[in-house]
């Protein structure tokens, strides 16, 4: 790890909680330079949702690349996007009778975050964006305005501003509706919100712990929007692509977001693609209004229209992910009961559950200890109190029984130790 401790800088993040050198990965194994392996509960933050090197997607790449294949193509028409392009209209727009414009903002989620926001404000001539409290959108600029994270929102050294955050779903407690409490702010001239141009919303609030709104929030949420003419921007760039079970992560709500912001998974084999999907009536941009050096990136193009013509031609990989994620949920829930006291709770939806933890810093001593017997697994939430299960979608019932119980076999003893703690401190 030296190499890692002199020459890059201290931004660094995930190999702080990961510490060793990582060298090949197939499926849901990743394998170190030691030739330990590992079962990878964290799928790339959610980018990995068809595993490490699938085969069909890396066969499609090879041959694709072995034919002298268009790499980087700028906004320029090639056979890759074209495929892609019909391809996802074909398998994952027209059957859920979505029209949507397609637009490549560039390689990263907050690229498609950011034209979000800029196409909602060219639409509706206003500035402020509404965001959630808890809420993630990525690390520019406009997409830390809408971001919750005061660490992360700290980072960027001047003011964020022309966003307003609002309490998410559940956020001010079971008996507080907070579809309600923004209807109040905008009915209310003296309330000091400016009339918001759009919402920004996550169906699971990921990074912020695994916070998952109900759909009924998010129906009531979606009328609001039509009443004041507001555009709702769901993000959906780490729950979509079947995170949840379904494509979509709002689906099972039953609404019709304005705008869709796709990113991670939809790289299909962990390559930089973004999309912005847009009702076909605001597409009021003009030529080069946007733009990026990387918005082209064809190899991403293959990879994303294999995994949507291997996975997504029928309902299997959906109807997996549910199945896998009851399993996990009921285990969890299993563990919460065993360790009474010190898990808070479990919570998630599909293939992204969360464990709560009560004890600061608990979690990420859980998952220090997952990771030193085989498990890869990270935190989430601002206090990172969240332990965050997020395996590949593809990947097997006896692998994720395995990796759950290296977390349980991880859990005891971090539980013994802050029993022992507790009850020092009690008898004080």
């Amino acid at each position: 790890m030296k190499t890692f401790e002199e020459l890059e800088s201290k931004v660094r993040s995930y190999v702080r909680d990961f510490p060793t050198v990582f060298t090949r990965a197939t499926g849901h194994t990743v394998f170190d330079e030691n030739g330990r392996r590992y079962i990878d509960f964290f799928a790339g933050a959610g980018v990995l949702n068809y595993g490490h090197n699938n085969p069909l997607l890396k066969a499609r790449l090879i041959d694709y690349m072995s034919r002298d294949g268009i790499a980087h193509g700028l906004d320029m028409a090639t056979e890759a996007k074209r495929d892609l392009l019909n391809t996802l209209n074909d398998v994952i727009l027209a059957p859920r009778d979505m029209k949507y414009k397609v637009m490549f903002p560039g390689p990263t989620g907050t690229n498609s975050v950011e034209s979000a926001l800029k196409l909602a404000r060219k639409i509706t001539g206003r500035s402020m964006i509404i965001g959630f409290t808890n809420g993630f959108h990525g690390m520019t600029m406009g997409s830390l305005a809408v971001t919750g994270n005061s660490t992360k929102r700290g980072g960027a050294g001047i003011p964020l501003t022309n966003a307003f955050s609002m309490p998410f779903d559940g956020y001010l407690g079971e008996d507080v509706d907070t579809v309600d409490v923004l209807a109040r702010y905008l009915d209310d001239r003296g309330s000091g919100m400016d009339l918001p141009a759009a919402v920004i919303v996550e169906t699971v609030q990921g990074e912020g712990g695994i916070n998952v709104a109900s759909f009924d929030w998010l129906k009531r949420l979606e009328k609001l929007c039509r009443k004041h003419g507001m555009l709702m921007i769901v993000d959906d760039i780490q729950m979509g692509c079947g995170r949840t079970g379904p494509f979509f992560s709002f689906e099972p709500a039953g609404i019709k977001p304005d705008i869709i912001c796709l990113s991670k998974a939809i790289g299909g084999f962990g390559l930089p693609l973004a999309l912005t999907l847009f009702k076909p009536e605001y597409d009021k941009w003009t030529p080069g209004e946007h733009n990026g050096t990387f918005r082209g990136n064809n190899l991403a193009f293959v990879a994303a229209t294999e995994a949507l013509m291997a996975y997504w031609q029928d309902d299997g990989l959906e109807k997996a992910v549910q199945e896998k994620g009851e399993m996990v949920r009921l285990r969890l829930e299993q563990m919460a009961d065993r360790f009474d006291g010190l898990v808070e709770g479990v919570r998630g939806r599909g293939l992204v559950q969360g464990m709560v933890f009560g004890a600061e810093g608990m979690a990420s001593a859980v998952a220090h200890e997952a990771f030193s017997r085989g498990l890869i697994i990270e935190t989430a939430g601002f206090t990172s109190n969240v332990l965050k299960v997020m395996p590949p979608l593809t990947i097997c019932e006896e692998a994720l029984v395995k990796g759950l119980d290296i977390l349980e076999e991880a859990i005891a003893p971090v539980a013994r130790r802050e029993v022992t703690r507790m009850n020092a401190r009690a008898a004080e």
